[in-house]
């Protein structure tokens, strides 16, 4: 069996120096993060994890909480990112994730399941943040990071920068002439709201005025109760000349039920999304979207949670956050 005597000695370097490389240890140059990392992939070394938990009293596992309404699971192409963003930092200081991807369980005890499972640590990827029993897993003393939700300064958040996408995606829509825009959105969440709050904002700065009922709800990730919207809204005496929606997945629902109508995306109605999954920049005509950057997303989770475990009482909370870009693609015409 491989062990970091033998690595060391091919690398030319102290055992601590291969310990803490493979760890990813910022004392340790990238160079030889790389050479070490490589040599041990090379010689096929995989870390003794039974003698490992007992001399750090650690299980170098990590949970992932994922609760699902929609079915679709990690699917989900963005959620997917975010996970592969999150497993190759795990990976590469040494942990494995464990994921629950369950439909909501009202009174689900997490914090004694997390427990019992001796997770060192939780990534909260999606769930109903302000439940109970969610507050009583962000409260214990298992080390915990929260994606798209902040609860106060003792705790950790990484944020997908919602005020900054919608906000450049209105300016865009806006630019090509477009003043009656409705917009669908999420259920009632804390990203919902910042959304909603940055597209107001941006429109108000050109003095543009949305109604009410240019405002619609839906779910995330449901193209479904999007196609319902659509309907609604295309239904308005003074329909809208574009439409958000709240992601990627959702506005395949709406193309659907404009498809119905005899409408053709960027020719007779415009319509944007949000997430910049593969699938709709593969569509005739691409989506127009805000592409949010989920790998980075999910390694900064996994930095930070990491972190975390392992600094214990210095470890310094923070909130995060973590932009993306415009695709333009062609679903947005020019009045």
């Amino acid at each position: 069996m491989v062990t970091l005597k033998d690595i060391a000695k091919e690398c030319n370097v102290s055992f601590s120096t291969v310990s803490k490389a493979l760890k990813g240890d910022s004392e340790i140059s990238i160079e030889t993060q790389k050479l070490v990392q490589n040599m041990a992939k090379k010689m096929g070394y995989h870390p003794n994890l039974a003698a490992r938990t007992l001399r750090t009293k650690r299980t170098f596992d990590i949970g992932v909480i994922f609760e699902d309404k929609t079915g679709a699971g990690f699917q989900h192409q963005y959620f997917a990112t975010i996970l592969s963003g999150l497993q190759s930092v795990a990976q590469a200081k040494g942990y494995e994730i464990t994921l629950t991807s369950t439909k909501p369980v009202k009174g689900y005890d997490y914090y004694n399941h997390m427990k019992g499972r001796g997770f060192d640590g939780v990534a909260i990827l999606s769930c109903d943040f302000n439940s109970a029993e969610i507050k009583k897993l962000i409260k214990s003393e298992i080390p915990t990071v929260s994606l798209d939700f902040f609860y106060d300064k003792n705790h950790t958040a990484v944020m997908s920068n919602n005020e900054v996408g919608i906000s450049e995606l209105t300016e865009y829509v806006i630019s090509k002439g477009h003043k009656k825009i409705a917009f669908i959105h999420g259920e009632n969440t804390l990203v919902t709201q910042e959304r909603i709050e940055s597209f107001k904002k941006a429109c108000q700065a050109h003095g543009i005025t949305i109604p009410e009922d240019y405002f619609a709800e839906a779910l995330y990730n449901d193209p479904f109760t999007s196609a319902e919207a659509t309907n609604i809204l295309l239904s308005l005496p003074d329909a809208p000349t574009c439409i958000f929606y709240p992601d990627d997945y959702s506005a395949l629902g709406g193309i659907r039920e404009l498809n119905a109508r005899g409408l053709h995306p960027g020719k007779d109605i415009s319509i944007v999304g949000y997430d910049g999954i593969m699938l709709t920049s593969m569509m005739i005509p691409p989506l127009t979207t805000y592409e949010q950057n989920g790998k980075k997303i999910g390694a900064t989770i996994a930095e930070n949670l990491i972190a975390n475990i392992e600094q214990g009482e210095n470890y310094a909370p923070k909130c995060e956050l973590v932009s993306g870009r415009i695709l333009k693609g062609d679903t947005v015409n020019i009045l």
